[in-house]
């Protein structure tokens, strides 16, 4: 990069390349604005924000005292709110001082990396990654370790996870359930982890943390429950949102929470403090702090979405694509019938349907689909799943 600018972010930028060059195709960016497109890039509302959630927002924006969008602390509701919401969810006991505010996931996750990471400490994370992960590891002058996913079912390799440790290791960043696969990663895989994890720190001397991306904790299909690894290893830092409960992701708001029994949890709260001061990464605005006890309890029609999701795989797979129905999260990841996710994605995106070439995820080969899309998307984008794919048997030029 040129002297105007700092020389580490051509590094970040090299590690978004598959997902800039995704989002910025010309041939697929072109329809993004189409209204009569058939847009399953990415997880975002197709239709208006509910009036529960719009309602919130509005009732907590008039103020009720002269300091009610000034300077404080983080708002003491908010904190009992999600303390009590999380420990419902995940049948363990989070008091509110286990609770840190962020600007949703991602900034939680920012937080996260830039509280326990040196420079130069490596941060091994799972791919298919999430667009940003390797990105925040690079901003927190970390050093990245990709580790895959299992090919066969995309379950977590802890194998070669713990493989991938070395004596500089400083955390393992994992997502479940995962984007893009749809995995929830059980019970046992965590706890096999958590060993992992036990026995390198001790080795090390030094503690390795495990920074657990719940984002889509609660979106869960067939009865399935969330699994975190904040039950079984006690240096996990869970990081949460609202923005998929609610579908309103241009919201920011969301939270880490500190696992039970996390060791030093004074000096960790302390450090996310003077992070947030440091980098700018700071609070929810505070109309979001003040309708979290509201918003906490709001969630999409979730049997809707799982009416989308098996109208979706059913489709596909009598169409002869390979899809696995996931067990969670908005998106579908079907193997693309040819080679070149980018021409797949341009072939469908002349026909108005636009999905999420593979390369951007780090899955060359495979494309997303987010059933965030409308029933009325998914109508329209039916039959030219079904044409494509057909024309490529046949060989039909596109």
């Amino acid at each position: 990069m040129s002297d105007e600018v700092a020389s580490h972010l051509s590094e970040v930028i090299h590690s978004m390349g598959g997902f800039l060059a995704a989002i910025m195709d010309p041939e697929i960016a072109r329809h993004a604005a189409d209204p009569a497109a058939s847009n399953f890039i990415a997880g975002n509302p197709q239709e208006l924000a509910s009036p529960e959630y719009v309602r919130a927002l509005q009732r907590w924006a008039e103020p009720k005292d002269k300091d009610w969008f000034g300077y404080k602390m983080p708002h003491r509701p908010a904190l009992v709110a999600a303390a009590e919401g999380l420990s419902e969810e995940l049948g363990l006991t989070f008091d509110a001082d286990d609770i840190l505010l962020a600007r949703g996931a991602h900034g939680g996750l920012a937080a996260a990396l830039n509280v326990v990471v040196d420079p130069g400490d490596e941060v091994i994370f799972i791919s298919p990654p999430w667009f940003f992960y390797e990105a925040l590891i690079l901003g927190a002058r970390g050093r990245p370790v990709k580790i895959r996913v299992k090919a066969r079912d995309f379950d977590l390799d802890v194998d070669a996870i713990a493989a991938a440790i070395s004596p500089r290791t400083r955390a393992v960043l994992i997502n479940t359930p995962h984007n893009p696969t749809g995995r929830i990663f059980s019970e046992e895989t965590l706890g096999a982890l958590a060993s992992a994890l036990e026995d390198a720190s001790a080795r090390n001397g030094r503690p390795i943390y495990l920074i657990s991306d719940e984002a889509y904790s609660r979106i869960l299909f067939d009865g399935n429950r969330m699994i975190t690894p904040g039950a079984s290893y006690a240096r996990s830092l869970l990081i949460h949102t609202y923005s998929k409960t609610t579908l309103a992701p241009g919201q920011r708001l969301g939270y880490v929470a500190l696992a039970p029994g996390m060791p030093g949890r004074d000096q960790v709260r302390q450090a996310f403090m003077v992070a947030g001061f440091s980098t700018g990464n700071m609070l929810p605005d505070a109309i979001m702090q003040y309708a979290l006890p509201e918003i906490d309890a709001m969630s999409i029609d979730l049997h809707h979405l799982q009416r989308k999701r098996d109208r979706v795989v059913d489709a596909l797979r009598e169409m002869g694509y390979e899809v696995q129905s996931p067990q969670a999260t908005f998106y579908l990841l079907p193997k693309a019938p040819i080679e070149d996710d980018m021409l797949f994605a341009r072939t469908l995106a002349a026909q108005k349907v636009l999905v999420l070439p593979g390369t951007a995820v780090d899955m060359p080969g495979y494309f997303r689909i987010s059933l965030t899309a409308t029933d009325v998307m998914i109508d329209r984008a039916l039959p030219v799943f079904a044409e494509v794919i057909s024309n490529l048997a046949a060989g039909v030029p596109r």
